[in-house]
């Protein structure tokens, strides 16, 4: 086992009583749009029905928003937008400050992580990056060199392709998923795709969730870090 993985799993198995753990991670919305256009993205969809602001191509700030936040949660604060449009517009620090002061577990994805240059090492936020296919799993190398953190995380959503080896040096959680909807041309992952990422992450002791759509494929497991235990 590489030494820069010795995270803890904790293995709730709540799937079996239909409480999936993504019921316990909430969303905090503080910046909307995104303008990378992936034609998969339920964000943006999302904005078409009900209007959020009137052009997602242009991401825009709602700080206001950060005055709900509660304590002691689990928060994913870009379900409707990308981490590196907080970074081009130098909205991250505002938000910072603001998430600072409150106890909570954050959480950060991008699919531009070459855009993203910070230094965050509070053990509360998780930067991770969304891979969908091979092509994109230089992108990890890129979270690792341009997010400097304590925690990283890979989500694996929608998973279009079987990947193959992985590095998973320093990641403390995977998430895996599948997209959904009626999209024409939309890749329903096989089997044998997740057990290969699932497999070598335990082989390193990384906690594997694995989101709900996934049942008609396979029964998913679902886990989290140890340091999401007083969260949950």
């Amino acid at each position: 086992m590489a030494k820069d993985n010795k995270k803890h799993l904790v293995l709730l198995d709540l799937y079996n009583h239909n409480n999936s753990i993504f019921n316990n991670i909430l969303t905090m919305n503080s910046v909307c749009g995104c303008n990378i256009g992936c034609p998969y993205c339920y964000a943006r969809k999302i904005n078409q029905r009900f209007k959020h602001i009137p052009d997602f191509n242009k991401p825009q700030l709602k700080l206001n928003r950060l005055d709900n936040l509660k304590e002691n949660r689990i928060y994913l604060m870009t379900s409707m937008s990308d981490f590196s449009s907080w970074c081009i517009n130098n909205w991250k620090d505002k938000i910072f400050e603001r998430l600072d002061l409150k106890n909570n577990i954050y959480l950060f994805l991008t699919k531009k992580p070459e855009l993203c240059h910070i230094e965050k090492y509070d053990k509360r936020y998780w930067f991770g990056v969304s891979i969908t296919c091979k092509s994109d799993l230089y992108k990890i190398e890129e979270l690792r060199n341009n997010i400097k953190s304590n925690n990283y995380q890979i989500t694996f959503e929608p998973l279009m392709e079987d990947l193959g080896k992985i590095n998973l040096d320093k990641i403390g959680w995977v998430v895996i998923g599948k997209e959904t909807g009626n999209r024409k041309g939309k890749i329903v992952p096989e089997k044998k795709w997740i057990e290969n990422i699932y497999n070598q992450c335990a082989e390193r002791k990384i906690p594997v969730s694995m989101k709900d759509k996934l049942s008609d494929i396979l029964k998913p497991i679902q886990q989290l870090p140890e340091e999401f235990r007083n969260y949950i």
